[in-house]
């Protein structure tokens, strides 16, 4: 390719920061800023700016690797197909469709969640698919379903964060999980607004606050359940609100009630005097909104939890008006998109539902196949990864690495290895790929286009910027040849712009509707939120003065686009959501009724002390990418064992001594980092790293009822000093 800079996004979290990568005359590739985009005004972490050197051929996959003599040898791409083809054709045959298996990610682009949704559905038959994005949000878009009837992770673009009276961030560490965003936290207070952060941790982000509080892990939503008591008892209810545009407040109200303040404190640690000063401060300004991420959504009563947080924003009429509402903080770079369009275990593409005979009809018509051979749903994420080896035969993954990032990792390695067959599609020789039988070498983001949707609902263009090995494939690529092998020889092109064109069209209609959305609009326009409909609800009036060309059709700033008809309307996007209605059938939110009950895991006297795990700056999530960066390995070489100087000396641990933190499922050494900036019933590990040090031994796999999300955030541990580290 010319040495020519490419406009693009990062390959990391859901903000999708703006970069532009150009390729170096002597190979390889650089990041620098892209002030255009208005998320991070060109400002980048460490992980994005040390993006580009994932792409040299010396860290990533670059032939297919086939299993022979118990080890991983090059191999053709030919030879490589033909095994995964054959494999699953067999298993197929001897088992029956759903003793296949597909395991998608967060980080694909919505054509590769899409076309990964429909191979599984149409080509293998199987109702056995789901992705690691069960791990991160599917709480919080359980929870918002509920009550506004729709998933977004964010109602609002982040620009209103600053220009609101207050923000609850609850659970979010986002100055190092999403550091660019951090600016949005520092305008708010700087314009006079208020930052409240509840996390058992004084973390980075909390040492920002105007007020920290800092909850027993797995009691937030008691915490919640205790300010919408006080919100109550002093008359700070938005009646008017409530009356004209909810339902189901009497029982939220008398569920609320049985949590008095000082119930509350006891269950939290939180004082009662913190509580009612959290209740002030978010009630005083006349807009305020509650953002939450994964620390009260990664709990086995996760969706309870964010429901009582969206109860807290309904009652006081803080949701629905301008500079108000409820918000998940979405972490993987496409988890947004990667829940709409298909990979998930029970929905469709638009973010229809399986089992809605309605939307069967409209996708199947699409897809051109009988409605009635789509499979029903299938299992969740750990349900399905524990259920390898013995119901599910063989599996497909791609872009993900459970072997480090499910909980209960160890009996999850163990269910992988007992598969009579694994074929792994990743850009890395992940800990995963390692177990399996064929790893397949694909391209990753700076190397093809596709289109990402990101924690606000704006639905971004990713541009190849460089080209990839010579032995790297797509994962497009991959899903049209299986398919031609399997016996489907067309629907599965492999041009990313041809297949959103057949994800507009299947969306179409449903509640994450693309279909008015093109390549050149989000080129043109940095980026269209969703929904998005091919023509709006309401005929434009054409504009005399010709702003869009010689019919005057359209929105200021949209410019026609040859895929449309000349003339045809387009549909601005929809940055607020709820400003006139929710998505309810009856257009109003729905109060949900809730209480608290305790983690699936409590502490006792053999595991006296409660785990809670997350991230560091400088890693992300498994670190399959992160971790073949040596400017990011330097600044976080490996795991630790987060502890209050209180509870070392107790255990008489020193700073740097190896420590063993064991669970009922497992165990993870790693040295002491003492601190005062957490509990001193608590202790906190990082997940990014396998071996001996992988937290994830010791999670619990416990899953909330409804979203099916397993309790990461909250376990009961003990922990063993073994010495200083040699």
């Amino acid at each position: 390719m010319e040495n020519t800079s490419t406009p693009t996004h990062c390959p990391y979290c859901a903000l999708q920061c703006g970069m532009t990568v150009t390729p170096l005359p002597q190979g390889g590739a650089e990041v620098s800023e892209r002030p255009d985009f208005p998320v991070n005004r060109g400002a980048l972490c460490g992980k994005g700016r040390t993006a580009a050197q994932v792409l040299s051929p010396a860290v990533r996959l670059t032939t297919p690797l086939v299993r022979s003599g118990g080890r991983l040898v090059e191999a053709g791409w030919g030879e490589a197909l033909d095994l995964i083809a054959e494999r699953l054709g067999r298993t197929r045959q001897e088992h029956g469709a759903d003793a296949l298996g597909v395991f998608g990610g967060g980080g694909l682009t919505n054509e590769k969640a899409y076309a990964l949704g429909k191979f599984a559905r149409v080509v293998l038959g199987t109702s056995q698919i789901d992705y690691n994005g069960r791990f991160c949000m599917s709480s919080a878009a359980a929870a918002g379903t509920k009550a506004f009837g729709l998933d977004r992770g964010l109602p609002f673009p982040l620009e209103d964060v600053p220009r609101t009276g207050c923000v609850i961030l609850v659970g979010s560490n986002l100055a190092e999980t999403m550091p660019p965003s951090l600016r949005f936290f520092t305008e708010l207070r700087e314009n006079g607004g208020t930052l409240i952060v509840v996390d058992p941790r004084r973390t980075r982000t909390a040492e920002q606050a105007d007020l920290h509080l800092a909850p027993r892990p797995g009691t937030d939503l008691a915490l919640a359940l205790g300010l919408l008591h006080l919100v109550v008892a002093e008359g700070r209810t938005d009646e008017g609100f409530v009356r004209e545009r909810t339902t189901g407040w009497e029982e939220a109200r008398a569920g609320a009630m049985a949590h008095w303040p000082e119930y509350v404190e006891r269950i939290t640690g939180v004082s009662v005097p913190e509580l009612r000063q959290a209740v002030r401060m978010f009630c005083e300004p006349e807009s305020a909104m509650v953002l939450t991420a994964r620390g009260p959504e990664q709990q086995a009563k996760g969706t309870d939890t964010v429901g009582a947080w969206i109860n807290l924003c309904l009652a006081t009429g803080r949701a629905g008006r301008p500079l108000s509402g409820y918000g998940c903080l979405t972490g993987q770079g496409n988890g947004q998109g990667g829940r709409e369009h298909g990979q998930k275990a029970d929905q469709l593409p638009g973010y229809r539902k399986l089992d809605d005979p309605a939307a069967r009809r409209h996708v199947a018509g699409v897809w051109g196949v009988d409605p009635d051979s789509l499979p029903g749903p299938g299992r969740s994420a750990y349900e399905l990864l524990d259920a390898l080896g013995t119901d599910i035969r063989a599996l497909l993954l791609m872009g993900s690495n459970p072997v480090v990032s499910a909980p209960r990792a160890t009996h999850v390695e163990e269910r992988l290895r007992s598969l009579d067959f694994l074929a792994v599609a990743d850009v890395v020789l992940s800990e995963t790929a390692e177990l399996a039988d064929v790893v397949l070498p694909v391209t990753q983001w700076a190397e093809e286009t596709g289109t990402t949707t990101s924690l606000e609902g704006r639905v971004l263009l990713r541009r190849r910027a460089v080209a990839p090995p010579p032995g790297v494939r797509s994962d497009l690529f991959v899903l049209h040849e299986l398919a031609g092998r399997l016996g489907v020889e067309k629907g599965f092109p492999t041009d990313a712009e041809e297949v959103f064109g057949e994800l507009r069209r299947a969306s179409a209609g449903g509640p994450a509707d693309y279909s008015g959305i093109t390549y050149r609009r989000l080129a043109e326009e940095n980026g269209v939120f969703w929904p998005c409909p091919e023509t709006p609800e309401v005929p434009e009036v054409p504009d005399p003065g010709g702003r869009d060309g010689p019919e005057g059709l359209g929105e200021p700033g949209v410019p026609q686009d040859p895929a449309r008809p000349a003339g045809a309307a387009v549909h601005p996007g929809t940055p607020r959501l709820f400003l006139d209605r929710f998505a309810t059938a009856d257009g109003r939110a729905r109060f949900v009724a809730v209480a608290h009950r305790a983690a699936a895991e409590e502490p006792d006297g053999v595991y006296p002390l409660l785990l809670t795990t997350g991230r560091v700056v400088a890693q992300y999530q498994s670190g399959a990418q992160t971790r073949r960066v040596a400017e990011l390995n330097a600044a976080a070489p490996g795991p630790f064992v987060e502890l209050h100087p209180r509870l070392a000396a107790r255990l008489g641990a020193a700073e740097g001594d190896r420590l063993a933190v064991v669970s009922r499922r497992g165990r993870a050494v790693a040295p002491a980092r003492i601190t005062t900036a957490i509990r001193p019933d608590t202790v906190f590990m990082p997940f990014h790293w396998p071996g001996e040090g992988r937290a994830n031994n010791l999670t619990n796999p416990a899953l909330d009822p409804t979203s099916r999300m397993p309790e990461f955030k909250s376990c009961a541990v003990r922990v063993e000093v073994l010495g200083p580290e040699e």
